[in-house]
């Protein structure tokens, strides 16, 4: 098969389409034929080798958790899906090699669940991580209650935009943070779009004086050190960038593949509740300048990369 490999961390020029080995199929993983892989900034922070304490790195690398695809062939120990089976999937494992950015991937039955109907193959690659992180944060970490106030940073990117319309869907009213370019678009997902940068936190007590009830967090540093003096009293502070949020007493969080909580996201999709904007899309041989654009930090909801479509089989 054709995959995105790199055998060494550095930059975007690592990166380069080779001939690999179509992935073996264990017990309790899926051969999915790859449809759309969405890029997300920890791809290019793991290719830098960022994330190498946590993560080892097994070269050569593909690269990629996000997937939307078509099931090939489950598992002997997988009744969940069939041949033909429509899937997205956020294939991660406790190591980096056999990543998304390929022909193929083999992925562990936890990391699927079955692809929204409504959505084409590209906007369902931009939902998986990025929704799982935005689900898990607003349902487990903050807790968000219905008429609670929330405010979301970067909320025209890929986390942030699926905060706006998850925590929306709760029922809270959501402030979200955004360059003027993307104010209507957050307008558009359910949230009070406010500047970012300098000022930030007399824009945002300007429609909650008395705090927010919860912050989520996805740029760190000084956005988070602001953030923490616009909090109502037992208000929550969240974050998926920064680990200093604990220190303000809050709590960071890494997202984890969960079937349950994809499934669930794939529901809301089907009902509406959710949308996913692709920004821009680049074929497989193009993926180091997804990689590059990605790295800008300027995308409005996301980028995807596509593989040609075959007869699965």
């Amino acid at each position: 098969m054709k995959a995105i490999r790199y055998s060494r961390y550095g930059g975007p020029e690592v990166l380069g389409l080779e001939e690999a080995d179509e992935p073996r199929v264990g017990p309790d993983s899926v051969l999915v034929r790859v449809r759309a892989a969405a890029v997300n900034p920890v791809d290019w922070k793991c290719r830098e080798g960022h994330l190498d304490p946590l993560l080892q790195a097994v070269f050569p690398v593909i690269p990629g958790w996000d997937v939307s695809g078509v099931v090939v062939r489950p598992g002997v120990a997988v009744p969940e899906f069939a041949p033909g089976d429509e899937v997205i999937g956020y294939v991660r494992e406790d190591f980096l090699s056999r990543g998304t950015f390929a022909e193929y991937v083999a992925a562990p039955v936890r990391t699927l669940a079955p692809k929204p109907r409504n959505l084409t193959f590209e906007e369902a690659a931009g939902l998986p991580l990025t929704g799982l992180t935005a689900y898990q944060v607003l349902h487990d970490v903050l807790e968000v209650k219905r008429g609670e106030t929330v405010l979301v940073h970067a909320a025209a990117g890929g986390v942030g935009s699926l905060a706006v319309q998850l925590a929306a869907h709760l029922g809270a009213r959501v402030i979200g943070t955004a360059s003027e370019r993307n104010h209507d678009f957050v307008r558009r997902l359910g949230g009070e779009p406010v500047s970012h940068g300098e000022g930030l936190a007399e824009r945002v007590r300007g429609p909650a004086p008395g705090g927010v009830d919860a912050v989520f967090d996805t740029v760190g540093g000084d956005t988070l050190r602001t953030s923490v003096n616009l909090l109502a009293p037992e208000g929550r502070l969240a974050s998926i960038v920064d680990p200093e949020v604990v220190d303000h007493g809050g709590r960071y969080h890494f997202v984890r593949p969960d079937p349950r909580d994809l499934r669930r996201l794939s529901e809301l999709a089907e009902q509406g509740v959710v949308s996913v904007h692709v920004s821009e899309t680049f074929p497989l041989e193009r993926a180091a300048d997804a990689h590059r654009l990605n790295q800008e930090g300027r995308t409005r909801g996301k980028i995807v990369v596509t593989v040609a479509g075959e007869t699965e089989g």
